[in-house]
C-alpha cells in the first residue's frame, strides 16, 4: 500500500503505511530493535528496509536521522503537528521530532528476499531443568515448521524459536538456557510425536534483535574516575566500545569525531571528550601527557599481524571495507607496515608508563572468551550488570563491523624482512607487559 505524509505542505510519498506521530521515548521504549542513525541520508525507505530485513512490522524515525524497529505500535500518539523533523536525506519527508517518532507500517519481504535475513540454526540442546515451562511463549500445531515458528517467535520479538515435535516456544538466552552444550543433531531429529516426549530441542536463532541490552544513555552525573579505552588502531576498539556500551547501558566517548560511528548508534561519538559523560573514552593517542588526563584505562591489545592489516584497510576502504589488491602491492603498504609497526609498539610501552590504573585486554581473549572477558572489563568500570543483560551482548555480539566484500587475495601479505621488524616489537612488548604485570602476550603473537 502507498501512503503519503506532509511536511509544511511538501508531500512525500512511502512504501507502506505511514501510521501516525508518537512519543515513544526513554529506556522502556516500544521500538528498540535494529536501531541506527545517519546524519546525512535518513530516509523513510531507508529506516523501513532496515526493519523489514529483520521482520519487523513498524518502522519509527526521529529527530530527523534516528530509525527504530518494532512489532508494536507504542501507547501515546500525539498530533501530527509534533512530528516536524525533515528528514537529512529527503528533503519535504518527515522524520519525527525530539522525543517524538513518526511510524510507518513496513511491507514484509517476501521469504526470497536477499535482503530479507534468514533463520539460524544454533544447535541442538537439552531441555533446561524446568522444562518448557522456562520459556515465555508457545504455539503448538500439526505440522510445525522452522519457518512457522520462527514467524510466530519474530512477531513476538524474541531471538529464538525452539522446536520440539509438533511443538514451538520462543524464548531469549538466559542462564538456565545460554546455548553452550549442544549435543548431537541427531536428538533432534526423532519423529515429531517421540520429540515431544523427549528432553531435546533444536533451536534456532530468528531475524528479529536480542533488544534487553539495546537501551543506552549518557550517565546520569559526571563520571568521577575519566577512563580511557586506548588501542592502537585497528584492534577493535570500536567493537570493544559496541560491547561495553550493550553491557554497561551507557554509551562510550570518543577523542575524535567520526560521523560514520555515530551513524552506527555510537551517540557519545558527538559529545565532548572530556565531557565526562560517557563510560569510556576511545583513544589512540599516547605520548605522557595525552596519558595522564585520564585516571585510569582499559588498554586492548591485539597481534600486530592482525591490528596492521585492519588499519590498512580502514584507511583504504573505510571501516567495513577491504583494501583492494593494487594497494597490497603499491610502495603505500610497505611503509605502512615501517611506520605502523613502531607504533603499535611505542603505544603499548607509553600506556604501561605512564598510565596511572590499568587493565590489559587482548584482542583474542575477548574473542575466544567473551563474557569471562566482558566481566572483567565491565567490573573495572565499577557497573554491575545482569546475567541477562550480558547473554544479550553474546547474543548482539557481532554488532554492525563485520568487513563486508571480497578479502584480498593474501590477507597477510608480510615478507620476510617485515617479519623481522615486527617480531622484534612484539619481543620488546612482551618483555614489558612481564615487568609490568608478570603476565606476556598470548602464545600466539610471540615468535617462537
Amino acid at each position: 500500500m502507498r501512503s503519503c505524509s506532509r511536511l509544511q505542505d511538501a508531500p512525500y510519498c512511502s512504501e507502506g503505511t505511514y501510521v501516525g506521530c508518537f512519543s515513544d521515548g526513554g529506556r522502556d521504549r516500544t521500538l528498540k530493535g535494529a536501531v541506527f542513525f545517519d546524519l546525512r541520508k535518513m530516509t523513510v525507505s531507508h529506516c523501513q528496509d532496515a526493519c523489514a530485513e529483520r521482520s519487523y512490522a513498524y518502522a519509527g524515525l526521529e529527530a530527523g536521522a534516528e530509525c527504530y524497529c518494532g512489532n508494536r505500535l507504542p501507547v501515546t500518539s500525539v498530533g501530527p503537528e509534533a512530528c516536524n523533523h525533515e528528514c537529512k536525506g529527503e528533503k519535504g519527508s518527515v522524520c519525527g521530532g525530539v522525543g517524538w517518532l513518526s511510524v510507518y507500517r513496513v511491507e514484509e519481504l517476501p521469504p526470497g528476499s536477499r535482503k530479507r535475513r534468514t533463520v539460524t540454526y544454533r544447535g541442538c540442546f537439552r531441555l533446561p531443568e524446568n522444562g518448557t515451562h522456562t520459556f515465555p511463549d508457545s504455539l503448538a500445531q500439526a505440522n510445525m515448521t522452522v519457518d512457522a515458528c520462527s514467524g510466530f517467535c519474530s512477531q513476538k520479538e524474541f531471538p529464538l524459536a525452539i522446536l520440539r515435535g509438533w511443538e514451538c516456544y520462543c524464548a531469549y538466552p538466559t542462564p538456565q538456557f545460554n546455548l553452550r552444550d549442544a549435543v548431537d543433531r541427531a536428538l533432534c531429529g526423532q519423529e515429531p510425536k517421540a520429540q515431544r516426549l523427549a528432553e531435546y530441542c533444536a533451536v534456532y536463532q530468528t531475524p528479529v534483535q536480542d533488544t534487553r541490552c539495546t537501551d543506552r544513555r549518557f550517565l546520569p552525573t559526571k563520571a568521577k574516575v575519566f577512563v580511557a579505552l586506548s588501542s592502537f588502531p585497528g584492534a577493535g576498539n570500536t567493537w570493544a566500545r559496541h560491547l561495553i556500551e550493550h553491557a554497561t547501558g551507557f554509551y562510550t566517548g570518543s577523542y575524535y569525531f567520526d560521523g560514520t560511528l555515530y551513524n552506527k548508534g555510537f551517540k557519545g561519538e558527538k559529545d565532548h571528550w572530556r565531557s565526562r559523560r560517557t563510560i569510556c573514552v576511545k583513544t589512540h593517542e599516547s605520548g605522557r601527557r595525552e596519558i595522564e588526563m585520564f585516571d585510569s584505562a582499559i588498554l586492548l591489545i591485539r597481534n600486530p599481524y592482525r591490528s596492521l592489516v585492519a588499519e590498512f584497510n580502514r584507511k583504504c576502504a573505510g571501516h567495513l571495507g577491504y583494501a583492494a589488491d593494487r594497494n597490497w602491492k603499491s610502495k603505500e603498504w610497505p611503509d605502512f607496515v615501517r611506520s605502523y609497526a613502531a607504533w603499535w609498539s611505542s603505544h603499548v610501552l607509553d600506556w604501561l608508563r605512564f598510565g596511572k590504573r590499568l587493565l590489559v585486554v587482548h584482542y583474542e581473549e575477548l574473542r575466544h572468551s567473551l563474557l569471562p572477558t566482558l566481566r572483567e572489563m565491565v567490573a573495572f568500570l565499577n557497573v554491575s550488570v545482569s546475567e541477562e543483560r550480558l547473554l544479550c551482548v553474546e547474543n548482539n555480539k557481532e554488532g554492525s563491523f563485520r568487513r563486508r566484500g571480497r578479502r584480498p587475495l593474501d590477507p597477510e601479505p608480510f615478507t620476510p624482512e617485515m617479519r623481522a621488524l615486527i617480531d622484534g616489537y612484539i619481543r620488546t612488548v612482551d618483555k614489558a607487559l612481564r615487568d609490568h604485570s608478570g603476565a606476556g602476550l598470548p602464545g600466539e603473537y610471540v615468535p617462537r
